[in-house]
């Protein structure tokens, strides 16, 4: 019996202060953005003791020990199944180096992961694959991302919502094999996530459970400083559940606003701010998603003026929006109120005068990919309707690299572009 069923690893980035029993005198995580420590999380059917064991050789005994905490996770279902979600934090790692790990107790242990912790401050170069809409059924780029992972080709990874398809369904046992599908990437690096809309039953508590995010707003926002960048996750889910509460959409406002003054200030060190967020203001689908609307919800707000996140996002300079939802992929020229601001027409990415929009949720799933409309509008400016993911290269504060592998095409680079921005200026769009 080994009741260690999913194990994955992400970074911990918290605001709060967050105590873990460990054999050693509790002490606080590292302020939000400053690498040295990662979380591990793990699932099993019963409780048990929460310990990792890790170590730097890559084979035989594992001298470090770290012990954290289990809570149940009763699912909405009707079994009403009960897991038991554990958490370990490792701490005073040392940057850029490989770790190997595993995760249990006396009762069983995981097989050993290994995992390389993130480089120190912000003079190096994160890479990450973002993708969205990935299932336990059809996942058809997950190969290849595996295939990715254990070559060492990403820091760490971005899910733009809607996993499993659906991680409640069947009493949750989905979820269950959408984590086991999973593990071999998220086991191995920072898997950071926010809510899609398929996330929505029982008050996104599969979510929540299974993807315990830094933070202390509703389990559905945070943000965390990667190198030269900060990235903002946060929930576009608000705005369509609203049977949970308006106040959510007021609340996780304010913290976006806040959060945004504070990267602005310190954008001298960290130049790029990167959103991530599940359904996409604008996008050419031929469906009724709310993209579609010229008053979509995402961006002009409740009633079309309320909290809306496109004035918001353009006030504070953001540089690059990430979405996902659409199953397919979309790259938008830099944008601001449907209309176009490109740098100039023969380099539209270098100094845009408006952020730059990508969707990205063609990983797979059960519901196939999605259709474009015929006539796409003039701030699109290339659309693939084709499996596969993006990777982000954030290369230093002036250049991010973007590229779009396609699965179809057997790994195919079928968009590349730069993102070039100086580093004057940078707190606003002129």
């Amino acid at each position: 019996f080994t009741p260690i069923m999913d194990s994955w690893v992400y970074l911990i980035f918290l605001f709060l202060f967050l105590f873990v029993p460990s054999a050693q005198a509790p002490d606080p995580c590292p302020p939000a953005g400053e690498p040295g420590s990662m979380t591990v999380t793990w699932t099993t059917w019963v409780p048990a003791p929460s310990e990792v064991q890790f170590g730097l050789q890559p084979s035989g005994p594992l001298p470090l020990r770290a012990r954290g905490s289990a809570r149940p996770f009763v699912d909405g279902g009707i079994l009403r199944r009960t897991l038991y979600m554990h958490r370990v934090t490792l701490r005073r790692l040392l940057p850029g180096a490989q770790y190997v790990y595993r995760c249990g107790s006396a009762q069983g242990w995981s097989r050993r992961f290994r995992f390389r912790a993130l480089k120190n401050g912000v003079h190096w170069s994160p890479r990450l694959a973002v993708f969205g809409d990935l299932g336990a059924d059809n996942p058809k780029a997950f190969p290849r991302l595996r295939r990715d992972t254990q070559q060492g080709l990403y820091d760490a990874v971005l899910h733009v919502g809607d996993f499993a398809y659906n991680m409640d369904q069947d009493n949750a046992r989905v979820g269950d094999r959408f984590m086991r599908l999973i593990e071999p990437v998220a086991a191995s690096l920072p898997y950071m996530t926010c809510p899609g809309n398929h996330e929505e039953r029982y008050n996104f508590s599969n979510y929540k459970a299974r993807f315990s995010m830094p933070g202390d707003n509703e389990g559905l926002w945070y943000s965390w400083d990667l190198g030269p960048a900060h990235i903002i996750s946060f929930s576009t889910e608000v705005y369509f559940f609203l049977h949970y509460g308006r106040h959510l959409v007021q609340r996780q406002f304010r913290w976006l606003e806040s959060d945004l003054q504070k990267a602005n200030q310190n954008r001298a060190a960290r130049p790029w701010i990167v959103t991530m967020g599940h359904r996409p203001m604008y996008c050419s689908n031929a469906d009724l998603d709310d993209c579609r609307w010229h008053e979509s919800k995402v961006r002009k707000g409740l009633h079309g003026r309320l909290y809306g996140l496109e004035d918001l996002f353009y006030k504070y300079g953001v540089d690059l929006q990430i979405w996902a939802h659409e199953h397919s992929y979309e790259r938008l020229w830099p944008i601001y109120n449907y209309q176009v601001f490109n740098g100039s027409l023969k380099f539209p990415y270098t100094n845009p005068r408006g952020p730059v929009h990508i969707i990205t949720g063609s990983a797979g799933c059960e519901e196939r990919l999605t259709p474009f409309s015929i006539s796409p509008g003039p701030w699109s400016a290339l659309r693939v309707k084709e499996y596969g993911y993006t990777r982000l290269h954030i290369l230093n504060g002036t250049h991010v690299h973007i590229q779009q592998v396609s699965d179809d095409q057997d790994g195919k680079i079928v968009d590349d572009v730069w993102v070039v921005r100086p580093l004057v200026g940078r707190r606003m769009y002129h």
